[in-house]
This record gives structure tokens, sequence and C-alpha cells, in this order.
């Protein structure tokens, strides 16, 4: 898998670029497809566990709001961990430096490097499959009361992985020498070989 780069090699020109703050079109399709996620994940299970174990009164009221707000803990907690596994990728995939930020809406972990297509595929789905695999563990040994309180931070991980998936699918779509830059707000793609061919 290609490292990292800090400059592009001579040749290469963007040709596509996702910004989310204004690209409003492609933010509305990225959260229409977490919406889609969550519906897909989350109505199935309820036929598993049923949610209302998750509103179990017999152990006590404490246990209850306990239960709440640990769920929000949890969700909270996961947005940040969600954001290191992505840094860790970009470091594991030859970043040199990888920076984080919040900007009152979501979190993000960005690098001023380009990648190459697959070590940035891997890099974009590295958090979701990690705490997937994490979450379903901790899913299938916890009391069937806190099962909800799991797996809505694991409906939170794959729903929120949704923007993730929309840029995989766009990449799957180029060609294999392009180089991607993400700075956490915003990512752009250059190619070499795609802008030979508009040059004829």
């Amino acid at each position: 898998m290609k490292k990292a780069i800090q400059t592009l090699p001579p040749g290469y020109e963007e040709i596509f670029s996702i910004d989310m703050k204004k690209d409003r079109k492609t933010a509305l399709a990225v959260n229409l497809l977490a919406l889609g996620i969550m519906l897909a994940v989350g109505i199935p299970m309820n036929f598993v566990v049923p949610i209302l174990t998750l509103f179990d009164m017999e152990s006590g009221v404490w246990l209850y709001f306990l239960r709440f707000a640990v769920m929000l803990a949890g969700i909270v907690a996961y947005i940040i961990l969600h954001e290191l596994v992505h840094g860790a990728a970009m470091k594991v995939f030859g970043a040199e430096k990888v920076h984080y930020g919040f900007n009152g809406v979501f979190a993000w972990a960005g690098s001023s490097d380009y990648f190459g297509k697959t070590g940035y595929i891997v890099i974009a789905l590295a958090p979701v499959v990690f705490w997937g695999a994490v979450l379903a563990l901790i899913c299938a040994i916890v009391p069937e009361s806190w099962f909800w309180v799991v797996y809505f931070v694991q409906i939170t991980n794959v729903s929120g992985a949704a923007g993730d998936f929309y840029v995989t699918a766009k990449l799957l779509r180029f060609p294999g020498d392009v180089r991607i830059s993400d700075n956490g707000l915003g990512m752009r793609v250059y190619s070499a070989e795609k802008a030979e061919r508009t040059q004829f």
C-alpha cells in the first residue's frame, strides 16, 4: 500500500473535492444515508432484543437513570475515539502530522499529507470496522437490560460512518494513481492519469 507523501508529484491535478460545509446537496445525501443506516440497523434489532428492556425499572430507579447516563457518555466518548482511530490510521499510512478539531457540530481528524487510494479507504473505514467489532462483542456479553445502552453507541458508529461510506464509494470509481488530501473539514482528490486523459 502506498504511503502518504507530503508533496504531489508533477502532473497531478484536482479531479474531485468534497466540502460538507459548502456542498449542501452532498451533506443532505450523507445525512439521509445516515438516517437510512440508523433505521436499517435499529429496527430489526428490536425484534431480537426489545427496546423496552432499556426502560426496565425492576432493578431500581437509579439503575434506570444510570443506563441513560452511560449511554450518553458512551456516545460522546465514541465520537472522540472514532476520530482517534482515523488519526491512528493516518499515522500508520505515513502521515507526518495529524491534527484534530471540533467545530461545534462534528469532530474531525485531518492531515496535510496526500494518501494513496487503498490507504485512504482503510483510513476512512477503520473506525467503523474496529469499533463495530468491539461494540458487537460488548453487546454479546452485557445483560439484556444494558444491551440497548451499548447498541445505541453501535448505531452511532455505523450511521455516523455514512460520510466514510460515501467517500469510499466515490474513490472506488477513480484511477489507481489518485492521491487524497483530507484536512478534516473536506477532502480533495488528485490524479495524473485522469488529467492526462482530459488533455486529448
